[in-house]
């Protein structure tokens, strides 16, 4: 059973990695959830936990499980990550190498794993040069991009920033795991 491990950041998107967590776990994948401290506002770790049946990382320096360093050991069972929703928060941190939390600091564990990344914000964040740049260089370092969808936004803007469709984004771990 290939494990995938989805990492869950702060959009409004968040809401949707619990139908992206349901759908592969029911696809006969081993689905393990790192959660945000921005993701936990728009979805909680019981909802992904029910959904996953694994527990739902969330702390960096939990102290539940003193035998395991946690976010090594997640980047070395997983074998695909997906960052569903990706904010621009987490891709900065990662085309910078910050590894201040949890996620960040297991996507940097998780050399010669494939990344994929769903971006999700808003059209004018989703457009800043300084985003463009943070995509291009994860693109550079191997990363793949599932490419945010046009739409009508949550804050009312209509342009490119909604979170590709859960359909997309399942197929996308398919297709990477083969």
């Amino acid at each position: 059973m290939k494990t995938v491990l989805l990492g869950v950041t702060g959009s409004i998107s968040a809401y949707k990695s619990a139908d992206i967590a349901n759908q592969l776990t029911k696809d006969g994948y081993n689905v393990k959830v790192i959660l945000t401290k921005g993701g936990a506002q728009f979805i909680t770790a019981l909802t992904l936990q029910t959904l996953t049946k694994n527990k739902v990382y969330t702390d960096m320096f939990a102290l539940d499980e003193p035998e395991i360093v946690a976010h090594i050991a997640l980047a070395e069972e997983a074998d695909l990550v997906l960052i569903a929703p990706a904010s621009a928060d987490i891709l900065a941190k990662m085309a910078n190498g910050i590894a201040d939390d949890m996620l960040s600091s297991t996507l940097l564990a998780c050399t010669g794993k494939p990344i994929l990344l769903a971006p999700a914000m808003n059209t004018h964040m989703y457009e800043n040069p300084a985003t463009q740049r943070n995509l291009q260089t994860l693109q550079n370092d191997g990363c793949r991009i599932i490419e945010p969808r046009a739409s009508r936004l949550a804050c009312g803007t209509v342009g490119k920033g909604a979170l590709a469709t859960v359909d997309t984004i399942v197929s996308a771990v398919k297709e990477a795991l083969g």
